[in-house]
């Protein structure tokens, strides 16, 4: 078994994005979840903007068999069905891993699990993956009107007071509701682009909570951005249900405490329903309780779980 590494420097053996995908594809429909997230996806073809690395395992032949990603700190990877339980694995997360990376285990499934007890991983991050359908979906889309802020999507929004106001306050807000995060957080104007150079994006889907009146007709200032609901759309699962997802919710801190989440979270939700979903999930950690709960409120519950393992301290 051949493995090798690349950079994103390295021309002289670039990363095999098409065989990757299709490898994911075959990996999600034997064990029912993508092996990759789609900032790694999206790493596979975007110039070596992300800086990721990857290594790839193939066959005397030359079949692609296996594939890692990594984007310095965290690592995931997949190994085709017929190929496991032969140290494919082993070897990829050999190739790339520091020793101080975390290894995501989407779906945590069993075989993941014990692989990564193998390597003396242990658990150190749970993300949730939630959703709501039906009748909840429609009650929790309905309009929560505040005195004092009104909507606007980005487009709307960036012809009113301007692309630099609104880029910068949505920077702004994004960094304050997450300094914390490891990938959400501490973003710059070229991150926030990258994050809208997607085929899915769509500006009329990220929905902006603006603060105050809007009288800039009489002169008056550009209105603070309390917050933003920056949306999804799936569409259709394969099984005939469109689906869309809450992508980010983000609320400044001088909003917070103020009973703003609800109002935030409707009204991305009501575009998604507006646009015919059937179903809405979102990803939210398992340790922000705060969140978590406030969702179950709205009628959302778990779907999928996804664990990150990292070495014991």
């Amino acid at each position: 078994m051949e493995i090798r590494t690349t950079t994103p420097t390295d021309s002289a053996a670039p990363t095999p994005a098409a065989e990757i995908r299709r490898l994911n594809a075959t990996a999600a429909a034997h064990d029912g979840i993508e092996p990759f997230s789609e900032q790694f996806l999206l790493g596979l073809d975007d110039g070596g903007d992300r800086q990721h690395r990857h290594a790839t395992a193939r066959t005397g032949t030359g079949e692609l068999v296996g594939a890692a990603a990594s984007d310095g700190s965290t690592i995931e990877l997949a190994v085709a069905p017929e190929y496991r339980r032969d140290g494919v694995g082993t070897s990829l997360y050999g190739a790339l891993s520091s020793g101080t990376d975390t290894v995501w285990a989407h779906g945590n499934l069993p075989p993941a699990v014990a692989w990564c007890r193998k390597q003396g991983l242990e658990p150190v991050r749970e993300l949730l993956v939630m959703g709501v359908g039906g009748r909840n979906l429609a009650v929790a889309a309905e309009s929560v009107e505040r005195e004092g802020f009104h909507v606007m999507d980005l487009d709307s929004s960036r012809r009113r007071y301007g692309v630099d106001h609104v880029d910068g306050e949505w920077l702004r807000v994004n960094n304050e509701a997450f300094n914390w995060h490891p990938e959400q957080g501490g973003w710059d104007a070229d991150r926030l682009a990258r994050g809208q150079d997607t085929d899915w994006f769509d500006p009329a889907g990220v929905l902006l909570f603006w603060s105050g009146t809007d009288d800039c007709d009489d002169g008056g200032p550009a209105p603070e951005l309390a917050g933003f609901h920056w949306t999804k759309w799936h569409g259709d699962d394969g099984a005939g249900r469109k689906i869309g997802e809450v992508y980010v919710v983000g609320l400044a801190d001088g909003f917070r405490g103020r009973g703003l989440g609800g109002p935030l979270i409707a009204s991305g939700l009501r575009h998604l329903a507006g646009r015919g979903a059937d179903e809405v999930i979102l990803y939210v950690e398992t340790d922000n309780t705060v969140a978590v709960a406030a969702y179950e409120r709205l009628g959302f519950d778990v779907r999928e779980r996804h664990a990150a393992y990292g070495s014991p301290e």
